[in-house]
């Protein structure tokens, strides 16, 4: 196998990637800002045999961005997998005057998305093969406020990629989890009890089911039988409906009606 590079690959999606690709004998590019957790996550996939490349970037930084951008077309030592990772909660109101929060995740989860796989799309290109995976989520799907909308361009863009390297040997897939046990949601806020139990997922067959989407050319992967079924539905119900379910949802995270 070739190199992978992974964005946000210190924890929860990001890391679990970094494992799996590891496992199945990918040498690896690691970004983050954390340059600690770099190194630690670095050792651990070495102890797996494999060449680990620390990339230290802030996503929120162009300048940044756009040096992972070169590395990912670097002719000499090719990128054959990019997943997309890094990311976080927004929970800012829509109708709030301070939008800093959600201006930072259209910077890190919409624009360093877009330049990155229009980097390593171009790079895969020219050499007939490869595969990028932009982590979106099922909240794309519903109507939760600024990350719903940021994931829904995400899932719309990654569609769009797929139909511009149709036929190239590069492939573009938008894994759409829905919530996973990773700290991810600790981060953001949100109490694991405030979400019913048989919505969470297990991060390891969230990401071995992504992997295998990729390899099939899916360009929508949704894990769980319980997930797809759940946006199967919402792709067909009334859109008003959507509206009041992700009312809901919204109110029992903050504890204001049960679900």
């Amino acid at each position: 196998m070739g190199f992978a590079l992974v964005t946000g690959a210190t924890s929860g999606i990001g890391a679990e990637f970094a494992r799996q690709l590891a496992r199945r004998g990918d040498d690896l590019v690691i970004v983050a800002r954390d340059v600690p957790r770099l190194e630690a996550m670095a050792v651990e996939l070495r102890t797996l045999g494999r060449e680990v490349e620390l990339l230290p970037a802030d996503l929120s930084l162009r300048a940044e961005v756009e040096r992972v951008a070169a590395r990912l077309e670097d002719p000499d030592r090719p990128i054959d997998l990019l997943v997309n990772n890094a990311g976080f909660s927004v929970g800012t109101p829509l109708t709030a005057t301070d939008v800093t929060r959600i201006d930072l995740g259209f910077e890190v989860m919409m624009r360093t998305v877009l330049v990155l796989a229009g980097a390593a799309a171009r790079g895969m290109r020219a050499r007939g093969r490869g595969r990028i995976v932009n982590v979106s989520s099922t909240a794309g799907f519903i109507t939760m406020g600024a990350y719903s909308a940021i994931k829904a361009w995400v899932t719309s863009y990654t569609e769009g990629l797929s139909n511009e390297l149709r036929g190239t040997g590069v492939t573009a897939t938008a894994l759409c989890p829905g919530w996973v046990r990773t700290e991810f949601h600790t981060r953001g806020g949100i109490a694991e009890s405030s979400i019913p139990g048989p919505m969470w997922l297990e991060v390891e067959p969230t990401v071995r089911a992504a992997l295998r989407d990729a390899e099939r050319g899916r360009v929508i992967s949704i894990p769980s039988v319980r997930y797809k079924a759940m946006i199967g539905l919402a792709r067909h119900v009334p859109r008003s409906t959507v509206r009041w379910v992700s009312r809901r949802i919204s109110k029992s995270r903050r504890g204001e009606v049960p679900l």
